[in-house]
């Protein structure tokens, strides 16, 4: 009997608890509302490389800014704030939210068209989706474009989807997967992933010019190398901000390259579009716009569904090519040789190939006493041994007998 549960609580993907040291987090939060990825402990790295720096910022530059020029530290100050929560807010509407996942199926697509030969008769058992063709040609703006199956999902992935690794989730408009937000970054989130390390450049930008004008305003008629000393947070607020304007600013540039041609960051590293022609490009101006103002497409999950999970049932590991009465069980365990039966204990298994076939020569050559299986493959050894040994076998034969009868008496 299946248990009932809501759809977020039953997910596949790697969204699931996961401990972090002492830290236990939740990927799914406000009942399903809220998702987060696999790496959720990236998320609070990054908030931390972004609120203290913006506190520092705060109370130790804008802060004595105010005491040399009052209303243009105030300005300083409010702008400094706004840009930390912004910087803030869209980090979490990129990490915190579904960036377009495909849901998954319960069951392989149907065959199209029928596929019949021995080759791949054992296939309809055990594994149906490996009949199915690994590629399929869909027509996008005029061009094929191909569509890969996903045997994880078990579905064709829509095009420029692709699964992710580290989500264990087949993603619309696959862009990347960010370490530093713990998110694949796709169709329903790329827009804020934009702004966030657009955001974080701008931030970066700004305490690095003022962290500079304080260093200035307290100056007075010391030297430039006599004022840095005594302002220490500045001098560290630059450096930091010279190392990460590198980072994020570099980001920014590439995806301002990116949106301007229409590619995914997966696209452009797999260089999917230099020798074909891109589908997907409708100019510079336009594809900002694609990216910018249309509405973010809904989810194609409802995480707070109610869905019922079917009990895992254990079986044993099947051998592809042998059906499911081929397994003989303990209780009825015996082989029959041209109406001699041998004793078998414990589960095997029993491969079409090996049905049918005349072993009458083979049971000549064996004495069976009794049915227990060491028994009986003691008896089959001692016998074989004894019959080379007297028709004048080799030494190895005897050597053989002789540490079979050792290991007996002991």
């Amino acid at each position: 009997m299946g248990t009932t549960k809501r759809l977020y609580q039953a997910w596949k993907g790697n969204n699931l608890t996961q401990s972090y040291d002492l830290l236990v987090f939740q990927r799914f939060f406000c009942g399903g509302r809220v998702i987060f990825g696999p790496e959720v402990g990236s998320l609070l790295l990054s908030t931390f490389l972004i609120f203290i720096p913006s506190i520092v910022f705060c109370t130790q530059v804008a802060a004595k800014i105010i005491q040399r020029s009052p209303h243009l530290g105030i300005s300083v100050l409010a702008v400094a704030v706004l840009l930390t929560v912004w910087d803030l807010l869209v980090l979490f509407m990129t990490s915190g939210r579904d960036p377009g996942i495909v849901p998954r199926n319960k069951q392989p697509p149907e065959v199209e068209g029928e596929i019949s030969s021995a080759s791949t008769e054992f296939m309809n058992n055990r594994s149906p989706d490996l009949r199915l063709p690994r590629i399929k040609d869909v027509t996008v703006n005029g061009v094929t474009v191909n569509v890969k199956y996903c045997d994880t999902c078990l579905l064709y992935r829509p095009p420029r989807a692709s699964h992710c690794s580290i989500c264990n989730n087949c993603v619309q408009k696959f862009d990347h997967h960010c370490p530093w937000v713990g998110q694949c970054i796709g169709l329903r989130n790329y827009r804020f992933y934009f702004l966030f390390v657009s955001s974080s450049t701008f931030l970066c930008l700004y305490v690095f010019t003022f962290s500079w004008v304080n260093i200035l305003l307290q100056r007075s008629h010391r030297s430039l190398w006599k004022a840095m000393a005594k302002e220490v947070p500045s001098v560290v607020l630059i450096i930091y901000t010279f190392i990460m304007v590198w980072f994020v600013g570099g980001l920014t540039i590439f995806h301002l390259y990116l949106i301007s041609r229409n590619q995914t960051t997966y696209e452009n590293f797999r260089s999917r579009y230099d020798k074909k022609e891109n589908p997907y490009n409708l100019g510079a101006w336009r594809n900002f716009k694609d990216i910018f103002l249309p509405p973010i497409p809904p989810s194609l999950n409802d995480f707070r569904s109610i869905v019922t999970e079917e009990p895992v049932e254990v079986v044993a590991a099947v051998t592809p090519g042998v059906a499911d009465n081929s397994i003989v069980r303990k209780e009825n365990a015996s082989m029959e040789f041209s109406g001699t039966k041998v004793g078998i204990s414990g589960n095997i298994q029993l491969p079409r190939i090996l049905q049918g076939l005349d072993y009458g020569d083979t049971v000549d050559n064996l004495k069976i006493r009794g049915s227990d299986v060491g028994h009986s493959f003691d008896s089959f050894v001692s016998s074989v041994a004894q019959e080379t040994t007297q028709a004048g076998g080799t030494d190895e034969a005897k050597v053989a007998a002789d540490h079979h009868n050792i290991n007996m008496e002991s």
